[in-house]
């Protein structure tokens, strides 16, 4: 006899709900100008021909803004004992007081901070107030070299010629301007360094005409080698190896 009650089936046949079917588009092409999104640059994609996918600029050579500077606030205020003197070699500054007698921790920092300076008065001020306090500091130059690192980035990373080249030459003097100061800069290439790596090769091409930048020694790539060998000279035996491994293109004017 069958039972009265109705057994259910162990499989039961069920029903999908009907999908949309897949459309695929296999004869109509996009346009060349939309085919390359920013997802697919630098791919055998973005190779084709009519793509307009230019890579990246990188920057390196971009110029920085320079931010206000606390030499321009204490020139403004009246705190340096300076004035500008008309002579007929040029301008100079005169000093109210003797050099010899400044507060190198001071005044030194500040002047170098100023070096990031592009506007007049500011900028004849900083460097030729930098150059007249390391011609006359002697043994007071040596104490405040870790306060000067900062300032000397700050100037180079703004990687305006004009400014560089200006830094560059204050780094020549100061390397020379009294003992041991030379090597007390070596610990702190990797602080400066970077930026003399990227304008190394920064050299203008004029050509068979003449190039008046190598007489007024304004040439970044130039100045660049004149002041890692100044460096290298200046450094002690320790300074090479610390220059070649921020700078590996330069070659040593010692060792050859």
């Amino acid at each position: 006899m069958m039972s009265a009650v109705q057994q259910r089936p162990l499989f039961q046949k069920t029903t999908m709900p009907a999908q949309e079917p897949i459309k695929r588009n296999f004869g109509h092409k996009k346009p060349s100008h939309e085919r390359c999104d920013d997802d697919e640059a630098f791919t055998t994609k973005a190779n084709r021909s009519g793509t307009k996918t230019a890579p990246p600029g990188a920057g390196a050579f971009q110029q920085r803004k320079c931010r206000p500077t606390s030499f321009r606030k204490f020139y403004e205020r009246g705190d340096f004992p300076i004035a500008l003197e008309h002579d007929t070699k040029g301008n100079k500054i005169a000093w109210k007081v003797e050099i010899e007698k400044l507060d190198y921790h001071h005044y030194l920092p500040l002047f170098f901070d100023g070096l990031c300076e592009t506007e007049h008065p500011y900028e004849f001020f900083s460097r030729q107030g930098v150059h007249d306090m390391l011609e006359h500091g002697g043994s007071k130059i040596l104490p405040v070299i870790p306060q000067l690192i900062i300032p000397i980035k700050n100037a180079l990373n703004l990687r305006i010629p004009q400014v560089v080249c200006t830094t560059l030459k204050v780094l020549q003097h100061l390397v020379t301007s009294a003992d041991m100061v030379g090597e007390a800069l070596v610990p702190y290439y990797r602080q400066i360094l970077p930026i003399l790596n990227i304008f190394k090769n920064k050299n203008k091409n004029s050509g068979d005409g003449i190039d008046y930048s190598q007489q007024k020694r304004e040439n970044v790539g130039d100045l660049i080698q004149e002041t890692l060998e100044d460096l290298e000279k200046t450094g002690g035996e320790d300074a090479f190896i610390n220059i070649k491994y921020m700078v590996p293109t330069y070659e040593s004017c010692m060792l050859n």
